[in-house]
């Protein structure tokens, strides 16, 4: 039997209760307000982050983790006794964490071994793989084993979301052309997916339960699914939007998340969105 541990980033939104419950070790990004910095759900919890994202004139900015950090993590693997690391990272096309990940895994070779797996996925997308194989992960799997269903379940992974507001997009400077979506077309919800691990347009809608709406039939065409998840910022429709997934086909029950800084800082507050594992 295998003791592998699977390490994560908090990218994943995982919510703490699973992560606790399954020993998912969650290394955390950092989020600068200004001159502040917080490390992500450690200083600054998801509710925190919304309160404070309302407070502030500027947008916050996020940083990857340290190869340090992922050092440590996996140092702490081995004086906890496991004998092998799975680390599932955040897309490396959105960020530098998956980079980090690697470097760590240089600093501790010959003394525990580290496989780093490119999630091409954020937000619960990127989580329900770290849940999955945390799952495996306890039944004793190896880490090649681990590997492997990893890697499938990369290709498997979807996300589809509305925002709110396109007011942080557009400060953020992530709208190409933002003039032309000022005034009254800001009435619009647009639709936001991940494709080849960068976040695309996947459309508009004219209201926001419209875009709920196709983000839940996005998930209904994907049917059947091994897991299903519902993530927002600071949203005031989520059961809304639970109801609406009431339908959808899953080999596990839905998991319902808060989003926290590291997509919430692109996002904007009221952002909401559906993820899945395909079976």
């Amino acid at each position: 039997m295998s003791k592998v541990r699977v390490i994560t980033d908090s990218a994943c939104d995982i919510p703490d209760e699973i992560t606790d419950r399954l020993g998912i070790v969650v290394v955390p990004l950092s989020i600068r307000f200004g001159d502040e910095e917080f490390v992500d759900r450690r200083d600054l919890s998801p509710q925190d982050f919304w309160a404070k994202c309302k407070e502030s004139k500027t947008l916050p900015e996020t940083a990857a983790p340290s190869p340090g950090a992922f050092q440590k993590a996996y140092e702490q693997a081995l004086a906890d006794g496991y004998d092998g690391v799975l680390v599932i990272a955040l897309s490396s096309k959105l960020s530098a964490t998956h980079q980090s990940a690697v470097l760590g895994a240089e600093g501790v070779a010959g003394t525990i071994p580290v496989v780093v797996i490119d999630s091409l996925a954020v937000t619960m997308a990127q989580g329900l793989i770290a849940i999955d194989c945390a799952e495996m992960a306890l039944t004793g799997a190896s880490l090649d084993d681990l590997a492997a269903h990893a890697t499938d379940l990369v290709s498997r992974a979807a996300v589809i979301g509305t925002l709110d507001t396109l007011e942080h997009l557009i400060k953020g400077g992530r709208v190409g052309g933002a003039k032309a979506l000022l005034g009254s077309v800001l009435s619009i919800k647009p639709l936001l997916e991940l494709r080849d691990g960068l976040v695309a347009e996947a459309g508009r809608q004219r209201t926001r339960s419209k875009a709920l709406g196709t983000c839940v039939a996005a998930a209904k065409a994907a049917q059947p699914l091994r897991r299903v998840a519902l993530v927002h910022g600071d949203a005031t429709d989520v059961e809304q939007a639970v109801a609406l997934l009431k339908d959808v086909v899953s080999e596990h029950e839905l998991i319902v998340a808060d989003m926290g800084s590291v997509v919430g800082t692109h996002g904007g507050p009221g952002i909401i969105g559906v993820c899945w594992l395909s079976a």
